[in-house]
């Protein structure tokens, strides 16, 4: 089980680094068009920007951003107060690591159990972007699944079965 945790934190965090990309590949073309089409404005030619362009990235970011969580999780590089925890008794540091895996857990689990609610709600709401007409509930997915996992790396890991990696 922890290969299989592993991997699949490693594609999520790799998938939302390809989104990142595209959202930046985006923006930069977007942007050019901006520049060109105020370049151009003198000799009176137009350059569009591109339709829909916030729609999208509204959209991406919202799974991206979530699908680092679960490979952070996994080699627990989230933010811990060293210099403070590392004075105390070992005893004390350990029990501290699992009432916070124990909170991250149930974090994780709560924002997606929240987050399934509005996904439904949005659905049944037949919610769509506003210039590109995307239906918008598929696009919790990746984050539903994003918080899923972060959840089990840290139950995972305080069973003791995903040690630091």
């Amino acid at each position: 089980m922890r290969a299989a945790l592993m991997r699949t934190a490693d594609v999520f965090a790799l998938l939302g680094g390809a989104v990142l990309i595209a959202i930046v590949g985006v923006t930069t073309t977007n942007t050019g068009a901006f520049i060109l089409d105020r370049i151009g404005a003198a000799a009176g030619i137009d350059v569009p920007g591109l339709p829909g362009y916030e729609d999208f990235v509204q959209l991406a970011i919202s799974g991206a951003a979530l699908s680092f969580f679960p490979y952070c999780q996994a080699r627990r590089s989230h933010v811990a107060v060293e210099l403070f925890m590392e004075r105390l008794p070992l005893w004390f540091q350990r029990g501290a690591d699992r009432v916070w895996l124990s909170v991250t857990a149930a974090v994780a689990l709560f924002l997606a159990y929240w987050m399934v609610f509005g996904m439904l709600e949005t659905r049944s709401d037949d919610a769509v972007t506003a210039v590109l007409g995307w239906t918008i509930w598929p696009f919790y997915l990746p984050g539903i699944l994003s918080m899923a996992l972060w959840a089990a790396i840290a139950l995972a890991q305080l069973s003791g079965e995903l040690d630091n990696a």
